[in-house]
């Protein structure tokens, strides 16, 4: 196999991986890629969190976000509250059935890749992200935006918050 195929061939099976983690996390736990990383990132506030501070935890729109919270409180699984001091603000937290359910979830594939990319040297991280970053600019896809959600879908699946979040 000549380089080059054998470069398409990884980036297929990386696409693939990112695929089966998406429906046995959707067969698991019923969630969405985005929806797990947006409660995981509701449990690990220390406190109440507001929709903005989700937005930059989480690398998603306020707009994506807030979307994929009407999702989750409407099947009870998050619930938001408008702060007492702050009329303005509202918080969002985990009810019990999102507490339990967030208990069976896998973990999110790139909390897993991050864990193992972490372990390398810093001149193997250095080197692996700038051989990523010319694939990306070698298939033109670096103007698209992205944020560090590895979810199946198209672009628009997970940035347009007039799709399935």
């Amino acid at each position: 196999m000549e380089k080059h195929e054998e470069v398409l061939v990884a980036l297929r099976q990386i696409i693939r991986a990112i695929d089966l983690h998406s429906r046995k996390l959707n067969k698991d736990a019923g969630l969405t890629g985005p929806q797990l990383v947006l409660m995981r990132a509701i449990q690990s506030s220390d406190a109440l969190v507001t929709i903005r501070e989700l937005s930059n935890n989480t690398n998603m729109s306020q707009a994506t976000a807030t979307t994929i919270l009407d999702r989750l409180e409407s099947r009870g699984l998050v619930q938001r509250q408008r702060s007492q001091l702050d009329k303005r603000k509202v918080h969002a937290h985990l009810t019990e059935a999102g507490k339990a359910l967030l208990e069976k979830a896998p973990q999110p594939l790139q909390e897993d890749f991050v864990e193992r990319f972490q372990t390398l040297d810093e001149w193997e991280q250095s080197l692996l992200l700038s051989s990523v970053q010319r694939i990306s600019s070698m298939m033109k896809a670096e103007h698209l935006p992205a944020a560090p959600v590895l979810a199946v879908g198209s672009i628009t699946d997970l940035e347009d918050t007039s799709q399935n979040a």
